[in-house]
């Protein structure tokens, strides 16, 4: 239960994107929603019994996470977002674990390609493919800047997940890292704004927009991440993943739902491929599959035997 609402958390981000996007440049929304939700994580961590740590290393690390993990990623699913359907960005976005893959065999020494892995980043990959290969081939590029958006969103979260291992070997609390790394976003992303969007030149959002960009920030940074982490220490990391197959459709309902968004054939295409490829890297499924299999083989030999005897 609580890994769907997790889903609908991370998969409503894309929703809320959407509704504040129309009202407001990109950087306002990403500075919003990582501002909020870092004054709010701020606020908590004495009610968990947490602090912020002094050491000058732990606080560079914090920045870098901020950057890769929170500043770049946001900033590009926000921008693609003005062009693209939340439940399509969703779909590129869920690309993020064979990124992951992919850049664990490269950089590190422990996590290398196996068979079914490599067979489960080409099926993801051709998911990727069709779908951004659908709109070129009816004629039109004019989505691939954002589609491209969107993917290079997914590869920084990839390499922030192998930055952000270094954290437990420092000693650092889950939650004291979601904290830093949105803290330091906030501060990364601030000077940015003052810049390019200077927001005490923009009009009042609406109501709608305001409520869409507390979303953001409480709902799906927040609450997401205290979330998250309570779920890491009860459910553990592994059963965690399966989250990934999730948000997507749960952005996908609410696009069409609450947005009247419509998702084209190479949407759901690249989708089941993208869900094909995730699946063979968790490896459970088919697990799950050879089980059964070797289950009803058991049951069918008991009853043999036992007509024999």
């Amino acid at each position: 239960m609580r890994l769907c609402l997790l889903s609908l958390l991370w998969g409503g981000s894309f929703f809320f994107n959407a509704v504040a996007v129309v009202a407001l440049p990109v950087f306002t929304v990403v500075v919003a929603r990582v501002a909020i939700a870092a004054l709010l994580l701020n606020a908590a961590l004495p009610l968990m019994g947490q602090r912020m740590p002094r050491d000058p290393k732990i606080l560079g690390a914090f920045l870098v996470m901020g950057f890769a993990n929170n500043a770049v990623p946001f900033s590009l699913i926000v921008w693609g977002q003005t062009q693209l359907a939340s439940g399509a960005a969703s779909i590129l976005n869920a690309a993020t674990p064979l990124f992951t893959v992919v850049f664990a065999h490269l950089l590190t020494r422990d996590e290398r390609l196996t068979v079914p892995r490599l067979a489960g980043v080409v099926a993801g990959l051709a998911g990727v493919a069709v779908m951004m290969g659908g709109a070129a081939g009816a004629g039109s590029t004019s989505l691939l800047p954002a589609q491209l958006a969107c993917l290079g969103a997914a590869m920084s979260y990839a390499l922030a997940s192998l930055w952000g291992r270094r954290f437990r070997a420092m000693g650092v609390a889950p939650v004291v890292t979601a904290t830093g790394q949105v803290t330091a976003s906030s501060l990364l992303l601030l000077p940015v704004l003052m810049v390019v969007d200077r927001p005490w030149t923009l009009p009042m959002p609406s109501l709608p927009v305001l409520a869409a960009l507390l979303g953001l920030a409480v709902l799906s940074t927040a609450v997401a991440y205290l979330l998250y982490f309570r779920l890491l220490t009860s459910a553990g990391a592994t059963n965690l993943s399966l989250v990934t197959f999730l948000v997507p459709v749960a952005a996908i309902l609410l696009g069409v739902g609450l947005l009247g968004e419509v998702l084209l054939p190479r949407h759901l295409a690249g989708m089941a491929l993208i869900g094909l490829g995730l699946s063979a890297i968790d490896g459970r499924p088919w697990l799950y599959l050879r089980r059964s299999a070797s289950s009803r083989r058991g049951m069918i030999s008991t009853k043999l035997q036992g007509r024999w005897r």
